[in-house]
This record gives C-alpha cells, structure tokens and sequence, in this order.
C-alpha cells in the first residue's frame, strides 16, 4: 500500500501540514534519512517505477541511485523531545483511561450478575408470594369462624337481653301493682286511723258524758236524801192525825230507789254498750292494723327481693353489655389487624412488585448499555483490524522491498536504520488512530482507551485479535514486539 494512502489517512486525523505536505505526527527530523519521509501526492517511492506491493505487478529491475542512499545532514527538530514527551504523557493518559474503562466493564458484568441474582431472588420471592396467599386466606377463615362465633354469640345473648328485659318490665309491672297496692292500704291505713281518731274523741265525749250524768245523778241523790232529811224533821215535830187514802199512799224511798236502779242501769247499759263498741271496734282496728301489718311486711319482703332480683338483673344485663362491647371491640381490632396485615400484604406485595419492575428496567438499562459497549467494542475492534492489516500491509511491502535492495545496498546506512524506521513506522500509524479518534470520536477517546496497555490493544502483532480481557501477559509481549 502506497505512503500516500497513509497520506490520505493522517490527513484526516488533522495533523500538522506545511508547504502541500503533511507529517505525521510521530515523525520528525531525526537521524538518517529514512526518519524524514514525505507524505506529499509525490510519493517517495516514484523511483521505483510505481510499483507498490500488493497494488501493483511486480518490480521487474530495480536501480538504485547512489545520491539517494547517502545521509541526509538534517538537523534535528528542537520540539522532538517536547512532541515526543507530550505524546508519551497522552499514551500514558490513555492507558489509564483504558484500564479505568476495563475495570468499568467488568463492574458493569459484576452489577449484571448481581443484578441477575437479585431478579432470580425476586422471582424466588414472587414464587413464594403465592404461599402466602393461603396463609392470609386461612387466617382470614379462621378470622370469619371466629366472626360468626361472635355473631352468634350476639344474637343468643340479644334473645336473653329481650327476655331479661321483658322479665324487667314484668317484674316493674309488679312492682308497680305492689306499690299501687301499698298506697291503697296506706290510704286505708290513713282512713282507718281517721275514723279510729274520730271513733277516740266520740268515746272520749261519751265518757264526758256518763261523767256528767254520774254526778247529775250524785246531785239529784243528795238532794232528794236532803229534802227526804228536812221531811223526816218536820214531821217529827209535829203531830198531826191525818187520815190518809191507804189507796193512794207513795212509797218515796221506793220511787227513788227506782229510779236510782233506772238511772244506774242505764248509766252501766250505756257504759257497756260504749265499752263493747269502743272494744269491738278498736279489736276490729287492731286486728286489721295487724292484717295490714303483715301484707305491709309481705309487700315490703316482695319489693325488697323485686328491688334485689332487678338489682342483679341490672347487674347482669350491665355484664352482657360490657361482654357486648368487648366481643365488638375484639371484632373490631381484629377486623382491623386483618385489613391492616392484608393491607401490609398487599404494600408488600407491591414494593416486592415494584422492586422486581425496577431491577428489571435496571437490567435491561445495563443490557442495553451493555449491548451498546460491545457495539462500540465490535466497531472498535474492527477498526484495530483495519489498521492492523494496513500495518502487516506496509510491513510487508517494507520486507519486500528491503529483501530485494539487500543484493545492492547491504552496506547502506538506510538498511542499518530499517528497523528503527519500521517501529517508528508503527508508532506514527499508532498516532494517527489516536488522533484520528480524538478528533473523530472524542467520546470514546475520552472514555475508552484508558488502559495501561491500550497501544498493545489498538495494534496486536501477529498473535491476532484479542479482547480487553486477554492476558496481560500476551499483551505486554506484543506490546514489547511492537516496540
């Protein structure tokens, strides 16, 4: 392949031009004249006949001019140390910049794995999700066996809520009556005792009464024993012949004495009579009051243990109701820890959902990336074999050629310097990618070609292609072939 090709290559990557021909950056003037090769459209080897290996047929004769083999006094180039420093330092960075980028790769494998493991977990987890279900669906069972307990529970003891509470009114009713009754014997009770009163002050008037007459009569009996005195006296002072009507004749202390019995007969009948009814009345009060005494106690035995049975019925519906409200709040609570455990499943369930979403658009963002780099590597490596072959190409028609001027020019100092010349070859072509890349694909350039052995990578040997996760042995020896 013809050096204006190589031309034609190192102009695109921009590097120095001067007077219609353009040097690559890796040469310079240097010592021997081979080191100052012109890439111009006139290419150096136009003596030759045009004939260029691998383009051409080949040289029939070869002359050699003898002014063209003598050294060139050219002086050396002041900026050579400085280029050459300057590119070594650029090599350097761009190793580093390769073996950051490896080591970026292989992370990116490692998080691929890891990211793998974790999708292969969750999908573990996800199996198991489906074992979880029964469990809640079983506590729930068990949640709504023990709800229908409860239920029934409830409506048994709401029956004997109804029926304590008709027993409550039934024995209110009684009550009642008992109360109603109480007040009636009460009334009784009052009335009775009204008439007992009344029934005292007639007594009490009816022995003001026999009182009054038991001394009327005294006085009526003294009176008449007084006059019966004054007669007796009067006549026995004087002395009088009466004849009387024996038919007629008064018997006064008889007259008197009955009607002393009259009056005292009437006086004790009065009084018996007085003292029966007054007797008969109050045994009949007193045998009443005590009638009414003992239904008074039976009534207040009966309240009392109404007042008791209600007191305990209370008691008792108060624990039902307590029993009541705690059977609903552990229903409740226990509604409420099965919402919160199915809603807790659920948040579970979809964080678990969630998760497994996002390492797998992480994933397959790393896929893609990926995917991406080894497109960018296959570009890459294709473009390493491109400048490859163009390498082996030029070495080869170096060989050639040399081969064929060493019957003639085996003492010339250009034969001496050929390898020299053919590394320096190799590292001018090494140039012209890295700047073709910078310029063309700063990218890559800038994120890429960072490892210590990126010139090794760019232009293997003859051992062929090899990936950046090659032995460094292999790599580090073709590296030393090149150099």
């Amino acid at each position: 392949m013809s050096l204006s090709r190589t031309k034609r290559i190192s102009s695109s990557n921009s590097v120095r031009s001067s007077s219609g021909s353009r040097r690559l950056s890796g040469f310079g003037p240097v010592q021997g004249g081979f080191s100052g090769i012109s890439l111009s459209s006139s290419s150096l080897y136009a003596g030759t006949n045009g004939h260029h290996h691998g383009l051409g047929a080949p040289l029939a004769s070869l002359s050699v001019n003898k002014s063209l083999l003598a050294p060139l006094n050219l002086e050396i180039d002041p900026n050579l140390s400085m280029s050459r420093a300057h590119e070594k330092e650029q090599i350097k960075s761009l190793n580093n910049r390769f073996a950051t980028f490896i080591d970026k790769v292989r992370y990116l494998e490692q998080q691929n794995k890891m990211l793998e493991t974790k999708l292969e977990l969750l999908q573990g987890q996800g199996v198991s999700r489906s074992n979880v279900e029964p469990l809640f669906e079983a506590y729930m069972a068990g949640l709504r066996r023990q709800m229908d307990l409860v239920n029934n529970d409830k409506t048994k003891l709401d029956g004997e809520l109804r029926n304590m509470q008709g027993l409550v009114e039934d024995y209110k009713h009684k009550y009642e009556d008992e109360i109603n009754k109480r007040n009636n014997l009460e009334n009784d009770f009052v009335i009775l005792k009204k008439d007992v009163d009344s029934a005292y002050l007639v007594k009490a008037d009816l022995e003001d009464k026999v009182g009054a007459l038991t001394d009327e009569i005294n006085f009526l009996r003294n009176v008449y024993e007084e006059e019966l005195r004054e007669l007796q006296a009067s006549i026995k002072d004087t002395s009088v012949v009466v004849q009387m009507d024996n038919s007629r004749s008064l018997n006064m202390e008889q007259i008197v004495a009955e009607v002393k019995s009259q009056y005292e007969e009437i006086a004790a009948r009065s009084r018996e009579e007085a003292e029966a009814w007054y007797k008969n009345k109050f045994d009949q009060m007193s045998v009443q009051a005590s009638q009414f005494g003992d239904e008074l106690r039976i009534v207040k035995g009966e309240i009392a243990e109404i007042n008791r049975l209600i007191s305990r019925l209370q008691s008792e519906i108060e624990a039902v109701k307590a029993q009541r409200a705690s059977l609903e709040n552990q229903l409740a609570e226990a509604e409420e820890r099965g919402e919160l455990a199915v809603k807790e499943a659920k948040a579970r369930i979809r964080d678990l959902e969630e998760a497994l979403q996002r390492s797998k658009q992480d994933m397959a963002r790393q896929l893609r990336e990926y995917q991406d780099l080894m497109n960018l590597k296959l570009a890459l490596d294709i473009e390493i074999a491109t400048y490859r072959k163009l390498l082996e190409g030029e070495e080869d028609r170096w060989l050639w050629l040399f081969h064929s001027d060493s019957t003639t020019a085996e003492s010339s100092p250009e034969c001496t310097s050929f390898q020299t010349n053919k590394n320096k070859l190799r590292e001018a072509y090494l140039q012209c990618y890295l700047h073709n890349l910078m310029f063309m694909k700063p990218e890559i350039y800038h994120d890429l070609f960072i490892h210590p052995f990126s010139s090794a990578y760019l232009i293997q040997g003859q051992r062929g292609y090899h990936t950046p996760w090659s032995d460094n042995r292999d790599i580090s020896e073709n590296y030393t072939r090149l150099k």
